[in-house]
């Protein structure tokens, strides 16, 4: 008896270990992610992606009503090559809540984003990704954004 409980220690032990490093591997796609992006690095950014993905960001507008606002990645990386070199930005993440199934996972990751050094808006992105041989890449990304409840 002692025996089996030593091999289903060691099998769990094993098993959660695993997860533990397929965690850091989603959290490491998506610092890579933003590093590229505040490189303006388009053509990482686009390796990272699993195609011309959906990007949809939810807010709030002046008269208090919810909107969608939808573009695709190939408009995202555009408008990302297009800002000029002295203007800067920073998206900064505060923590990661990561939760893999197999070959997908789930990233939730509230931020704040700078611009010209002043806090510009605060929100929380969640990224969907999938693992194609040994990498993880992004397949949605869905943020919301909002100028009160920021932490300055």
């Amino acid at each position: 008896m002692k025996k089996l409980i030593l091999v289903i220690t060691i099998c769990f032990g094993m098993s959660i270990n695993a997860q533990d490093v397929e965690i850091e591997n989603v959290k490491s796609t998506i610092d890579t992610f933003f590093d590229a992006f505040h490189k303006q690095d388009t053509t990482a950014m686009r390796a990272m992606a699993k195609g011309d993905i959906l990007m949809q960001s939810v807010s709030v507008n002046k008269e208090g009503k919810t909107v969608l606002n939808e573009n695709s990645y190939n408009d995202f990386l555009r408008n990302i090559a297009s800002i000029p070199e002295d203007r800067s930005f920073e998206e900064k993440i505060l923590d990661y809540s990561i939760q893999i199934d197999g070959k997908m996972a789930n990233a939730w990751t509230p931020y704040e984003f700078w611009y010209m050094e002043k806090l510009s808006h605060c929100g929380v992105n969640s990224f969907q990704l999938i693992k194609e041989e040994d990498n993880w890449k992004i397949i949605y990304l869905v943020d919301t954004r909002r100028r009160e409840g920021c932490s300055e």
